[in-house]
């Protein structure tokens, strides 16, 4: 059994910015995956990422538990459906990013290392990285060797490119849905109301239905509401 199709949900929030997947125990036991190995993930992109079993609850759902990042990379959406496939990866020896804006981070070769060692890269993967706060997307643009997949070590060389790639527009909100904790009834609703219409709008011609012309979300500061929006 060498791809398995599976079927896009939303991540656990401790393995945000991990690195890695969560994939069906069912799916890991029968094609005999353990814990740690690398998978390719495509969508309308290909990416790559750790494996880690699923909890027992999404025994036989056939999921595949990404975060936005993953998401991102693979340009696909929740309920998509992906293709999974194990494969190798080698040490990488060197990667260069490039900023999708203006930034100069002094020791930023350090600070980038210790971030993505352990993790598993792509050339035109997108990395985003918290400064001060501030989410910066950065992209990458080679790796060495050569090769699909890379792992990053601790002795990595991580280089930053003077040029600013425009891959990606900044003024994006970099806000998925895990970055939201406690509401994950609302999350499904606006889901339901905003998400659902505007990916699949030929579900509500077929059924006759007209999608709602916008949500009003209110209640007390504080509770997320500006975070579900972005999102």
């Amino acid at each position: 059994m060498n791809d398995v199709i599976l079927r896009v949900a939303e991540a656990e929030r401790q393995d945000v910015g991990r690195g890695v997947v969560r994939i069906d125990p069912k799916i890991v036991s029968k094609t005999g995956w353990t814990s740690g190995d690398v998978v390719e993930i495509s969508g309308k992109r290909r990416a790559f990422s750790l494996l880690w079993p699923s909890r027992s609850e999404d025994y036989g759902k056939e999921l595949i538990r990404m975060d936005g990042y993953h998401r991102r990379n693979t340009k696909v959406g929740i309920d998509d459906k992906v293709t999974i496939r194990k494969v190798e990866a080698k040490p990488a020896e060197a990667l260069v990013l490039s900023h999708t804006e203006p930034l100069r981070i002094i020791g930023g070769e350090t600070y980038l290392n210790q971030l993505l060692d352990g993790r598993v890269i792509g050339r035109g993967d997108t990395v985003t990285v918290n400064v001060m706060g501030r989410k910066i997307d950065m992209i990458v643009v080679r790796v060495k060797p050569a090769s699909q997949v890379v792992l990053v070590t601790s002795s990595t060389e991580i280089s930053v490119s003077e040029n600013v790639s425009k891959n990606i527009p900044s003024s994006v909100p970099h806000v998925a849905y895990e970055d939201i904790g406690g509401l994950k009834d609302e999350v499904r609703k606006v889901r339901e109301m905003i998400e659902l219409p505007l990916r699949h709008p030929e579900l509500f011609e077929r059924l006759g239905v007209e999608a709602p012309k916008g949500i009003l979300l209110h209640g007390p500061s504080g509770t997320g509401k500006t975070l579900l929006a972005k999102a």
